[in-house]
């Protein structure tokens, strides 16, 4: 799973380090972002790195971080040998945030899919696999300066496993640059 999640955070880092190549090296205020985040598609708790691939703090995005989650895990696959235990997960998203080009109000809609470093039993989607993946989706107000500075979002963020879509939500503070 470390050979995974490290393979994954090169790609988005490397693919937005190109795409800057591509576009020219001067920077746009309000295209990244970094997040503490509560809830959301980091299940309990995770740190976030969104970036636009548009040369604006409008658009098409995405967003790799790391976190953790606590479950039960069942170390003999039987529901009597299950122990409370801290799993890292890895959200990864691509996103779109609408919004007027001179607001600081904007709101975000997104895709994608976090994994568990081992399998654990979580608002009861247990899944004989070792790893465990959940689809993910983010509908989320949220502010953020266009020049950058303390922003925040909040909204619904629903887990998808099984073929069950779990209500979640989720919340985030941090800084644009």
């Amino acid at each position: 799973m470390k050979k995974i999640t490290i393979a994954l955070l090169l790609i988005v880092y490397f693919s937005s380090a190109s795409f800057a190549q591509e576009t020219g090296s001067s920077k746009v205020p309000g295209q990244n972002s970094f997040y503490a985040e509560l809830g959301g598609p980091g299940i309990l708790f995770s740190a976030n790195f969104d970036r636009r691939f548009t040369r604006s703090h409008l658009g098409f995005g995405g967003r790799a971080g790391i976190g953790f989650v606590s479950g039960d895990f069942d170390e003999n696959s039987s529901s009597f040998n299950t122990f409370p235990q801290s799993v890292i997960t890895v959200p990864l998203q691509l996103n779109y945030i609408f919004g007027k080009n001179n607001s600081v109000h904007t709101f975000e809609v997104g895709l994608g899919a976090t994994f568990l470093g081992r399998k654990i039993d979580i608002f009861d989607f247990y899944d004989e696999q070792r790893t465990q993946i959940f689809g993910t989706a983010s509908f989320m107000y949220r502010r953020q300066p266009k020049n950058g500075g303390f922003s925040w979002r909040g909204g619904l963020t629903p887990l998808i496993a099984k073929g069950y879509i779990q209500p979640f939500a989720g919340f985030s503070v941090g800084y644009t640059f």
